[in-house]
């Protein structure tokens, strides 16, 4: 059936012909339309007239003179005789047309070898053996694997020439299947393969990492003798390395009786590309031993693999032998050297190097930018953007890249916008990893939409791209998201522990405890569960969610780093619990783990929470005195809060007046919440006042505590204005929003959202409550917590609808709890005799027959320690 040349496509040209070849290894080519041809060369009769008198013409065989012509490489006059042959049914010879063709070849002439072809089969000459394969070889070198497999079919005869020709053609565009498959067809037409075969097929195979087949065709190098040929054992190590399997690689090298520079080069970046550097280089310095010089290729490979393995003194090393054996004068030895320092961190050793470079291409400066963005100098990298722009260097995908991640470390989401639009305008956002890029541009500076939509247009979405949404959802706030993207992408990608790290702070973030188990199963069964900082993210999701038991189990089963034992440290404070915090110091301590200053945050906001005013002191004291940490902010406003929190305003606001450093907002704000707890409005409106002398009107949480002050004294005059002020400035105050978990599925209820599809059930049990109170005011939202947003009692309600008596509740919200929602679950956990946890934006309360493990503290005045 004729179809048009044009839309046929080589896989069924190659399909067809496999298919004549089965019966007749030599047969007719397949019935393929001619394709269409370029405008053959216009020749007028002037021109065939002028050829013909001229007197070499006249003395001489036309077939002779175009040859003659063809071996002084002028094309274009060879074919006016040619042109004039056709016309007057002159013979041309086989050498002529072969000439001729070689020539087309040579000078990657395609519209005149298409046109020579044509005078050939226009002319019915026999395409033997000799013109056959020159015309193979033109159409391969062309790319022209369509007109290849025609002239391959019409061929009369064929040898191992001929096969290997059309094999290498079909592995250099990538048609690797139809380059395997012809290999087979060439062996049952019974034609033995030669040196010259197996490069290509082992090539092939490497390429689409079959290593079963690839094994078959090294038992064949085996067969016909070639196993001492160099070149093939090259291809052998090739293969086997591009397969991961660099034992049987290595076994085939140290079996060569020959190696060339290539032998060793292929072992050496084997070794790196498999991630076995250490092994690489090893066999680097046997191959200096054995005063095997090295290439460029060798070098270049080496100083990337000393920077994969931040092995900074034998990069110096060969850094010297590179200059020594004048290797320094290549660009791209200085490219990989400025990689190189800027991976172990020396910035300033490669930018030695960039200034040593004559002529910088754009790989000189792209390496430049991005050592400056992986070693955490943003700015620098910006600033040599800009540099090279005035260099007229343009760009490539990688420089853009760069430069975008740039953007985001500081968040300069305008330059950001505009690198976007040049990546529209060049066609580098069609590159994962420019898109990738935006992705985190975009989250890190809270345009999470944009992010999403450059996500959605990537085609080809890596591992990179799903981790950098998810991790971007987590970041915004968007975690119920973050865990439907992670389901999706478990469906086409195995996630890898950046992007396990990723969805558990989204867990951590919403309770999602049984979501959490299930991704650490899944972490154990891939063998992820202890790589990397995986290990201390398990850690913080079950902290987070409340589950201290399952928390103590992870801690103990794991190589404790000075993170581990802090997380422990938090999630005890978080809860109030002190001694605990004091119990797990002391053991780390004796562990001979240095504490840091997280350490003592966390150990006196544990103390502060439970009422340890002089254990919390002391502590103080030892972190100054015994480890030489100087305090921070933070600590200061940690010790204010132990002081203010054991009634003692007076004592801490004195301290804040003898401080070293100038007391920040939130040494003022610890100060303001405990003069709301005990009502001390003068001493609150004086924080309140330096707070915003502060310029912290923009902060949203100094408003919700000042408003929450204001209102447990009473000053609902002050809210409202507090209220006005925010609007007029455009504080926008989050939603309240509270996530429950409820047989593996987390469920969000938003502040004032009656859309939910069990609302009234739930109004109607919280009613029921409201009832038994009998005069506690839970309800009246004028007198109660004004930026609460009470979404927890919905989460509440629906966990007790839709669970068993006696399971827990965990609650996760993202504000501040108010005191009549503490009344209100202190009262159902004593009614339905159920554990209820919630975790607030300030701590972590457990609600047991009545009680808070909190203490009540922060909900009404305690007794002084």
């Amino acid at each position: 059936m004729a179809v048009s040349a044009k839309t046929h496509t080589i896989s069924s040209r190659h399909s067809d012909l496999l298919n004549s070849l089965h019966h007749n290894p030599i047969s007719k080519t397949p019935n393929f339309p001619i394709p269409s041809r370029p405008t053959k060369l216009s020749l007028t009769k002037k021109h065939e007239i002028s050829v013909f008198t001229t007197d070499s013409f006249n003395t001489s065989d036309p077939n002779t003179l175009i040859c003659n012509l063809c071996l002084h490489g002028n094309l274009q006059q060879a074919l006016i005789p040619l042109n004039a042959m056709k016309k007057l049914r002159i013979c041309v010879e086989e050498e002529t047309y072969i000439s001729l063709i070689d020539l087309c070849e040579r000078k990657r002439a395609e519209a005149e070898g298409c046109e020579v072809y044509d005078m050939i089969k226009s002319s019915n000459t026999q395409l033997g053996i000799r013109i056959g394969n020159q015309l193979l070889s033109m159409f391969v070198r062309f790319g022209n694997l369509v007109d290849a497999w025609y002239v391959f079919g019409k061929m009369s005869e064929r040898n191992v020439f001929t096969w290997n020709v059309l094999i290498g053609g079909y592995c250099k565009s990538g048609c690797f299947d139809e380059a395997l498959s012809l290999y087979n067809r060439m062996l049952w037409a019974g034609v033995r393969p030669d040196v010259y075969t197996f490069p290509s097929v082992l090539r092939t195979c490497g390429a689409v990492s079959d290593v079963v087949r690839g094994r078959e065709v090294h038992v064949h190098v085996l067969r016909f003798g070639l196993s001492s040929n160099v070149d093939v054992n090259n291809a052998l190590i090739s293969m086997y390395v591009k397969s991961g399997n660099v034992y049987t690689a290595r076994l085939v090298f140290d079996k060569m009786p020959e190696r060339d520079t290539i032998s060793w080069n292929a072992m050496i970046s084997g070794y790196f590309e498999n991630e076995e550097c250490l092994d690489g280089l090893k066999l680097f310095l046997n191959m200096l031993d054995r005063f095997v010089v090295p290439d460029l290729m060798t070098i270049t490979s080496v100083i990337s693999a000393c920077g994969y393995v931040g092995d900074e003194r034998l990069g110096k090393s060969v850094h010297a032998y590179a200059t020594k054996h004048a290797f320094g004068q290549d660009v791209s030895i200085d490219n990989s050297l400025i990689q190189f320092y800027a991976s172990v961190g020396a910035c300033e050793e490669a930018e030695k190097v960039f200034s040593r470079i004559r002529s910088k291409d754009v790989v000189s400066w792209t390496s430049m930018i991005s050592s400056y963005e992986n070693n955490g100098l943003s700015e620098k990298a910006i600033e040599f953007y800009k540099k090279m722009k005035t260099e007229n260097i343009e760009p490539d995908e990688i420089t853009i890249a760069s430069v975008i991640s740039a953007c985001a470390s500081l968040n300069l989401l305008d330059l950001g916008i505009e690198l976007h639009e040049y990546a529209k305008t060049t066609g580098f956002v069609s590159y994962v990893i420019v898109a990738n890029a935006l992705i985190d541009l975009y989250s890190k500076c809270k345009r999470i939409d944009k992010a999403l939509e450059v996500f959605k247009l990537i085609r080809n979405k890596n591992i990179i791209s799903w981790t950098s949404i998810i991790h971007g959802l987590v970041i915004n706030n968007r975690n119920l998201e973050a865990l439907i993207f992670f389901r999706r992408m478990k469906t086409s990608l195995l996630p890898n522990s950046i992007t396990l790290i990723a969805v558990l702070a989204a867990c951590a973030k919403i309770g999602a405890l049984v979501t959490g188990k299930e991704i650490h199963a899944y972490a154990l069964r891939v063998r992820l569960a202890f790589d990397g900082y995986v290990p201390n993210a398990l850690l913080d999701m079950y902290v987070k969610c409340g589950n201290m038991k399952t928390a103590w189990n992870q801690f103990n089963s794991i190589e404790n780093d000075i993170t581990s034992w802090n997380t422990m440290l938090t999630g005890y404070a978080q809860r109030g619990q002190g001694q605990h915090a004091i119990d797990l110091f002391t053991r780390m301590v004796k562990s001979d783990v240095e504490p840091d200053a997280v350490t003592f945050i966390s150990l006196l906001c544990a103390c502060g929470r439970s009422g340890m005013v002089e254990h919390g002191l002391e502590y103080f004291n030892i972190m100054t005195e015994d480890y030489r940490i100087v305090p921070n902010l933070k600590h200061y406003a940690c010790v204010v809060d132990l002081l203010a929190r054991a009634g003692k305003l007076e004592e801490a606001y004195t301290f804040i007046t003898k401080m070293p450093l100038k007391p920040d907002a939130a040494v003022w704000g610890a100060l303001l919440n405990a003069c709301r707890i005990y009502r001390n409005f003068e001493l609150g409106q004086v924080a309140a006042r330096r707070i915003f002398d502060l310029n912290e009107w923009t902060n949203v949480g100094y408003y919700t505590l000042l408003c929450n002050f204001y209102a447990d004294n009473g000053k609902w005059d002050e809210v409202a204005k507090l209220k006005k002020s925010m609007s007029e400035k455009g504080v926008i105050v989050d939603p309240g929003c509270s996530w429950v978990e409820v047989k593996g599925n987390v469920h969000a209820f938003l502040t004032g959202d009656k859309n939910h599809p069990q609302q009234k059930e739930i109004d109607s049990i919280l009613n029921g409550f409201y009832e038994k109170m009998d005069g506690i005011a839970v309800f009246d939202d004028s007198k109660a917590d004004v930026l609460c947003g009470h979404s927890e009692r919905s989460a509440v309600g629906f966990g007790l609808l839709n669970t068993a008596p006696g399971v827990p509740i965990r609650v996760t919200k993202n504000l501040y709890m108010c005191i009549s929602c503490h009344c209100l679950l202190k009262f159902i956990s004593k009614v339905v005799r159920r554990e209820i946890s919630v975790r607030d934006s300030e701590c972590f309360h457990c609600f047991k027959d009545g009680v808070c493990s909190c203490g009540d503290s922060g909900y009404k005045p305690t007794n002084s320690s």
